[in-house]
């Protein structure tokens, strides 16, 4: 890799990391009214320090595997529309805890959440992007888009070993760790429906996969499950 596109690589991930918490406060705190909703700061916190941590270890060790994370442009046009869906539900969902936290929808419906929920809920957000950080650490072809590409082969170690798809794993417990980080129980419902469209996606890149990248098949028959060991 050159100078000049080690530098493209860091202007981007910069203009990422920055395009990306500016968005994160705005969803959360424009809709909330106030700067005291400390889950949001809290769930800021954590993003911000997931990704200047993993952007660092990766920039020293595989700076392929960034340039791959940053790539947008799907082939499959299942893919594309997952793309078109997936980020606006994601920050309707961020944007709805912002006026729960506002209007106390969820305080009214069923009482205000526990704090021993919450921190839990902040505990599984960190979890989620521990697992992340062991998919990319393991796997240097994990890519954003769906594809195969020259030289890549089966993972079959770390979590690989338990399922298939360990970074939709991590994905989805996001889903359902974010509501309870923010306090939020009237969002859990759209969050939960989000899980639907990774297994859509999921169920689309296993078709290619098992097409185009020689070993897959294989690899599927000794690795059962595809999210949650020992359940699906």
């Amino acid at each position: 890799m050159t100078d000049a596109n080690k530098m493209s690589l860091r202007s981007r991930l910069a203009v990422r990391f920055a395009f990306g918490v500016t968005i994160g406060i705005a969803v959360l705190f424009i809709p909330a009214g106030s700067l005291r909703f400390w889950e949001g700061w809290v769930f800021i916190g954590e993003l911000v320090s997931a990704s200047l941590f993993m952007s660092a270890y990766f920039y020293r060790r595989d700076r392929d595997l960034l340039q791959r994370r940053l790539e947008t442009k799907e082939k499959e046009n299942t893919q594309r529309i997952f793309r078109k869906l997936f980020a606006p539900l994601w920050n309707c969902g961020l944007i709805l805890t912002g006026f729960d936290y506002r209007f106390g929808w969820s305080g009214r419906a069923l009482g205000r959440m526990p704090l021993w929920l919450i921190v839990l809920g902040q505990a599984l957000v960190l979890a989620a992007y521990w697992l992340v950080f062991q998919v990319m650490k393991t796997n240097s072809f994990a890519s954003s888009v769906i594809q195969v590409e020259s030289g890549q082969r089966v993972i079959s170690t770390g979590p690989y070993r338990l399922v298939r798809h360990p970074m939709y794993s991590a994905i989805s417990l996001m889903l359902l760790a974010t509501p309870l980080a923010l306090g939020s129980y009237v969002v859990v419902p759209l969050f939960v429906m989000l899980i639907p469209l990774l297994v859509v996606r999921l169920l689309n890149e296993e078709k290619l996969l098992r097409l185009s990248l020689p070993g897959y098949t294989e690899y599927c028959e000794r690795t059962r499950f595809r999210l949650v060991p020992f359940v699906v």
